[in-house]
């Protein structure tokens, strides 16, 4: 299989997030995976994502996979894990991006 030079990054990036996460504890990994994603990658990336874990064959890491179903489907209206109000846990009063806030994210906004 091949992969444009676009896709290619987000299948590395995807991979070496989990490559983090098998640091931590097992029961950890694919919600860290996935919270990491619905925190830093906007939705055009999320999209792109998507539309590779649907190929089936893109070569994404099976921690990355098994992460896809916690994660934002761009453009929904839904809440992916670590997003929304479960994002201001342990930060302080609940803002900054220790709450999972993007300082890309109002210059790129979700639209239905």
């Amino acid at each position: 299989m091949s992969l444009d030079t676009t896709n290619g990054k987000l299948v590395r990036m995807a991979n070496q997030i989990a490559t983090f996460f098998k640091s931590q504890p097992e029961a950890e990994r694919v919600e860290g995976v996935a919270i990491h994603i619905n925190k830093f990658w906007e939705p055009r990336m999320r999209q792109a994502f998507f539309s590779l874990i649907a190929r089936g064959d893109a070569g994404f890491d099976p921690i990355v996979i098994a992460a896809a179903a916690l994660i934002k489907q761009p453009y929904s209206g839904s809440e992916g894990v670590g997003t929304g109000s479960d994002a201001a846990k342990g930060a302080p009063e609940g803002k900054g991006t220790a709450a999972g806030e993007s300082l890309s994210e109002p210059s790129i906004p979700e639209k239905a």
